[in-house]
């Protein structure tokens, strides 16, 4: 679906590698040593309020995917003008729509450039590792799977507390009995999608619960699937943008309420 009043700023700034499930870490020079490089790649950044740190992360994902969009949805700081000036494109909602339209724009803007051939969601807070972004990227081209969902779940450098984990726990068994998937973090927002599965998409789910419908939607399309394990870094900064226990459970609540 199309979402109304979207305005873009424009910027000034215009040897064979095995791949491993286990390897959680990933150069982008393994990703051309296996085929191409990085440029039919777009990073999707839905972006609210970010201002202390877009600039950083726009930064950091440019060093390995130089095609960033970040759609701003409604920020009222200078979030937009920030992750302009760091080089992203940015797409601008006029008021705020929730995660997942914010989500849907971006795969609007990515599926109007013909060289894309994949996706990666990432978010704005600082709490995904670029690292893991390429390394879910290198899975793809190397013909794994259709979708690479990141889970941080699969090993122990991600340290939620345990309230948090078993909320988020329940979401995932919630999300497994009513998606045709099995996943062990479905509400992770790290994730790499190749652009057919990209152009099947219509989240239509505006806030937290749009996550379930994605995975809801890949399910249903049979497109095939894997877990990378990511590291989510949790930060002071993060928590307090939405990354507490409180959250969690209002993930959970959007989900029975669907």
């Amino acid at each position: 679906m199309c979402w109304p009043g979207l305005a873009i700023v424009p910027n000034d700034i215009s040897e064979e590698v095995e791949v491993t499930a286990q390897a959680a870490a990933y150069t982008s020079v393994r990703a051309v040593r296996i085929g191409s490089g990085v440029d039919d790649t777009w990073v999707v950044i839905p972006l609210y309020n970010e201002e202390q740190v877009i600039g950083d992360v726009v930064a950091d994902v440019r060093a390995e995917f130089p095609q960033v969009v970040c759609v701003d949805d409604g920020s009222s700081d200078h979030s937009a003008a920030v992750a302009a000036a760091a080089g992203a494109r940015v797409v601008r909602h006029p008021f705020n729509l929730g995660q997942g339209a914010a989500l849907q724009t971006g795969f609007h803007f990515a599926l109007a450039d013909p060289a894309m051939k994949y996706v990666v969601t990432f978010d704005a807070d600082g709490q995904h590792q670029i690292a893991d972004a390429v390394g879910m990227v290198e899975r793809l081209r190397a013909g794994e799977a259709d979708v690479v969902f990141g889970s941080r779940f699969m090993d122990d450098r991600t340290k939620p507390n345990f309230a948090k984990k078993m909320v988020l726990r329940a979401a995932v068994g919630y999300t497994n009995m009513t998606t045709r998937t099995r996943l062990t973090d479905a509400h992770n927002g790290l994730r790499a999608i190749g652009r057919p599965v990209v152009a099947q998409l219509n989240i239509t789910q505006n806030r937290m619960a749009h996550a379930s419908e994605l995975v809801a939607q890949i399910g249903a399309s049979k497109a095939t699937y894997v877990e990378h394990p990511v590291h989510i870094l949790y930060t002071d900064y993060s928590k307090a943008k939405g990354q507490s226990l409180w959250n969690s459970i209002n993930i959970l609540a959007d989900l029975m309420l669907r």
